[in-house]
């Protein structure tokens, strides 16, 4: 029975009004052992959802980034392998049918880095695949950081999935539009300024870092196959990276050095 045990999954959703993508999300992961959805105070459809999929609810305060969250989440899951999946992401059966294969095995690893596959104007986008992101673990093992877009440090042996297994990544179901990530960016350049407080910016990287942060996305990931979108897209990481860095310049000066020549004039 024990072996047994140490062969399921738990499935760890976190929502907040999260009806757009949940049923399809819910559908994929439905045949796992158990899928926890940790709701932050949802008031759409989310909750009468999770419900018909007979998954365990647990309930956080509402809280701007979901990373904090994390932890509670994870200790609410009763089994020993926990996967993390957002609202908006797809499980492909492949992967499923991997990971049960995995902890069936004699030594499994630890954890596991995932690709995804993300979308804008309706297209997978080459320049940011395969995204790996480490949504895989044994549940004892974790400590989530409570910072945006920290990943964990699981000790042991960590796998990687080969990105030419695109069937066993993650499908990003957000489609944004340039006025959602628009506005995005600005909360989450806003957050990276504060994770990264002190640090100091050199000319060298305000000038080069979003440039090969393009360069990267547009010419060496083959965003250039995505047409238009792909250009784009890859202006957009390029901008993303600016931001962060002009709101970090910002950062290194009060108000008063800002408005000093402005108070003499």
């Amino acid at each position: 029975m024990l072996k047994m045990e140490q062969g399921k999954i738990s499935v760890v959703i976190h929502t907040y009004n999260s009806e757009l993508h949940l049923r399809r999300v819910l559908e994929a992961v439905k045949d796992f052992d158990e899928v926890v959805v940790c709701d932050m105070g949802s008031t759409d459809g989310t909750l009468p959802l999770a419900e018909e999929y007979g998954c365990k609810v647990v309930m956080h305060p509402k809280i701007p980034i979901v990373e904090p969250a994390r932890n509670f989440a994870i200790r609410a899951a009763t089994h020993p392998w926990v996967l993390i999946v957002d609202s908006d992401e797809l499980v492909q059966p492949a992967l499923r049918e991997y990971l049960y294969r995995l902890v069936a095995s004699e030594n499994p690893p630890n954890a596991v880095r995932i690709p995804r596959k993300n979308y804008f104007m309706g297209r997978w986008m080459h320049g940011q695949y395969p995204d790996y992101i480490l949504r895989f673990f044994r549940k004892e093992l974790v400590d989530w950081p409570a910072e945006i877009h920290r990943q964990p440090t699981i000790p042991g042996v960590t796998v990687t999935l080969p990105a030419r297994r695109r069937d066993m990544a993650f499908i990003h179901l957000v489609n944004p539009r340039v006025a959602d990530w628009a506005a995005k960016d600005n909360l989450y350049t806003s957050q990276e300024v504060e994770k990264r407080s002190g640090q100091r910016v050199s000319w060298h990287g305000l000038l080069f870092a979003p440039w090969w942060r393009f360069v990267r996305a547009y010419l060496l990931k083959g965003g250039w196959r995505d047409g238009k979108p792909g250009y784009i897209y890859a202006r957009m990481l390029a901008l993303y990276k600016f931001y962060t860095l002009a709101k970090m310049q910002e950062a290194q000066y009060g108000r008063d050095d800002w408005d000093g020549e402005l108070r003499g004039l």
